[in-house]
């Protein structure tokens, strides 16, 4: 099935988020220096001195973020599938280093009775280079596809201890079964093993990119 692709100026994408008037020249001369991912891996890292060094920080933090404490990283590597989706109990802004396209989703429609999700809700939107955007408490997202079959690089901005390992124990009860970290409930597809542990409620394909 061949996947729509839109732009962040259709209106369809303010539901799931919104672009920030961001400088982002500084950013992106700090991800071009990176070390280009290993093949098919995807590499998370929530806190990144060299970003967080930035003037750009202070911005997000004080204008974006009111003053809350952040952490500044970024997701990249090599992916074209859907694989999974999170959501977090607040916004997370996301900036493309390269183009990349991000899967999105509502957290309205999960069925909370069986704690599961249609794929063929979701709807792809292509970020472009330098672009931030704001993606809403209520969106499920996940990781980035690149363009073409190419490595994606993307900053992530997100409360301090976002993505960090939980300290306590949960009861795996009701959404209790999505809660994987801090801050983090997610779903994944079938197709995807990650470990007995997770809810595999997406239902549907698994989206990939041509």
């Amino acid at each position: 099935m061949a996947l729509k692709i839109k732009a962040i100026d259709d209106p369809a994408f303010a539901t799931y988020g919104r672009a920030l008037s961001l400088k982002t020249q500084d950013f992106l001369t700090v991800m071009d220096s990176r070390s280009i991912a290993p093949s098919a891996t995807v590499v998370y890292d929530p806190s990144l001195k060299e970003l967080e060094s930035l003037a750009l920080f202070d911005i997000l933090q004080k204008q974006i973020y009111g003053g809350l404490p952040i952490e500044f990283g970024h997701c990249s590597g090599w992916n074209s599938s859907l694989n999974a989706l999170e959501y977090h109990r607040s916004s997370e802004i996301d900036i493309a280093a390269t183009d990349l396209v991000l899967m999105l989703g509502r957290e309205q429609d999960i069925d909370r009775q069986n704690m599961t999700y249609d794929t063929a809700n979701v709807e792809c939107f292509l970020i472009p280079r330098g672009t931030a955007v704001e993606i809403y408490a209520t969106t499920l997202h996940y990781a980035p596809c690149g363009i073409g079959g190419g490595e994606f690089r993307m900053g992530v901005v997100l409360p301090e201890g976002t993505n960090l390992e939980l300290q306590y124990l949960v009861d795996a009860m009701g959404e209790n079964r999505l809660l994987q970290a801090r801050n983090k409930w997610l779903m994944v597809h079938p197709d995807c093993v990650m470990g007995p542990d997770y809810c595999y409620g997406l239902r549907g394909l698994n989206l990939t990119l041509a």
